[in-house]
């Protein structure tokens, strides 16, 4: 693919007003429909659940795009680095995370941060992101803006904490972190120089004196034969892990609360039966998960996917949002409905991933999830939207609010769930 073709690009302003519809439409026409990247380049979009779990879960299709020797695939990452300006030094810290190497590379890196990003770690923060929801919902009353009010702290507080991050410097991780995960230009350059110094210092503060935080386990983390993270490497990891851990999960709570206001019956299943809460969570990303797309994988070899050769070195777009509306796997998959029987696959659903690079955050954004809305709920049992009209925030890739209004009504004295 040498030209610029037509067809879907996640830039075009109808697809970003209408992502669900607009990809629906997409993943009608074909399993696998040739498109254009956000920088207008050639690319694969993969819209079936079947062949969008066959490319995540097929190690022929890399993150990197280094793994397609001789194609154009690196030059166009680093102009789309340029694009959004992001100086050249730090490259690494923005395109060389555990998201974005392969094979060996990233099995390596996932071992060691598996070491440390344990069950027993999230668990434990259970009481703890409790509390913190109970402390952002006692300061809400009348109105209130769930996104910037509660949405957002949560998750960010949250995963300030696990990290290590001070509260002196948890201002400057939300509003860089949201800018590293914007693909406005001239967002990124000014938000990745403070972010990685920052970091850079926090690592050194560590090794002097170590913390019961996920840096300093990440510090001391090794794996049988003696490996660690290089500094660069241990950067750059706790960099993903907290941006995409405090951005997707703010506005899964944003989404799924949304969902839950404009859907009475599921909220009153909700009600008589709180065991359905773990359920609700999954059904949620399914429907409404802020993610509509993963990232970009590169083919190494020629593969077939839905009956379309994909060449080596060519762009693939796996769409999660068509997918997990894709009647071909779900019976009338555009119902929001609790007591969906899902597929016996895991979860259910691919909100977060297949394969080897399945999201690391995924539980402790469950579990977040869980925790906020039942709390909201159980807390303001009268609580409705301000307005039936909604404001979106204009953002490829990703369908998310830019506020969420509410009228809170009469508090019940409950909410947290136990």
């Amino acid at each position: 693919m040498t030209t610029s073709p037509a067809g879907p690009n996640i830039m075009d302003p109808a697809l970003i007003a209408d992502p669900y519809g607009g990809f629906n439409r997409i993943r009608e026409q074909a399993p696998v429909v040739l498109g254009q990247s956000a920088d207008g380049t050639p690319a694969w979009y993969v819209t079936r659940y079947e062949e969008v779990r066959a490319v995540l879960s097929d190690r022929r299709f890399a993150n990197n795009p280094a793994a397609t020797p001789g194609s154009a695939a690196v030059s166009n990452q680093e102009k789309m680095l340029e694009m959004l300006e992001i100086p050249r030094e730090f490259y690494p810290y923005i395109s060389e995370s555990i998201l974005d190497v392969d094979g060996a590379d990233h099995d390596r890196l996932r071992r060691l941060v598996l070491r440390a990003f344990t069950a027993r770690r999230i668990n434990a923060l259970r009481p703890r992101v409790e509390r913190i929801t109970s402390e952002l919902l006692d300061g809400m009353t009348g109105t209130a803006d769930l996104i910037s009010e509660f949405a957002y702290p949560l998750p960010i507080t949250v995963i300030c904490e696990l990290v290590g991050v001070p509260e002196e410097g948890r201002e400057l991780w939300s509003t860089a972190g949201t800018a590293l995960t914007s693909i406005a230009p001239g967002s990124k350059g000014a938000a990745a120089r403070a972010l990685v110094e920052y970091t850079h210092g926090l690592v050194e503060r560590r090794r002097s004196e170590p913390a019961d935080d996920l840096i300093t386990e990440l510090i001391k983390v090794r794996d049988e034969g003696g490996d660690r993270l290089s500094d660069v490497e241990l950067v750059t990891m706790i960099l993903g892990l907290a941006t995409a851990g405090h951005e997707t999960t703010a506005h899964l709570i944003g989404n799924g609360a949304l969902a839950l206001l404009s859907h009475p019956d599921q909220r009153e299943l909700l009600r008589r039966d709180p065991g359905l809460w773990p359920t609700a969570v999954n059904e949620l990303v399914r429907w409404c998960g802020p993610v509509l797309i993963t990232q970009m994988r590169y083919a190494t070899e020629d593969v077939e996917v839905g009956g379309t050769t994909i060449k080596a070195g060519d762009a693939v777009q796996p769409v999660v949002a068509s997918a997990n509306r894709d009647p071909r796997a779900y019976e009338d998959p555009e119902r929001f409905d609790l007591t969906r029987q899902l597929s016996e696959r895991g979860e259910g659903h691919i909100g977060f991933g297949v394969g080897i690079h399945y999201c690391l955050g995924a539980a402790l954004a469950r579990q977040e999830c869980e925790v906020a809305l039942r709390a909201l709920f159980d807390r303001f049992p009268e609580v409705a939207l301000e307005s039936e009209e909604q404001s979106w925030a204009p953002t490829p890739g990703m369908r998310q609010l830019a506020s969420l209004p509410l009228r809170l009504g009469a508090r019940s004295g409950k909410g947290v769930a136990g």
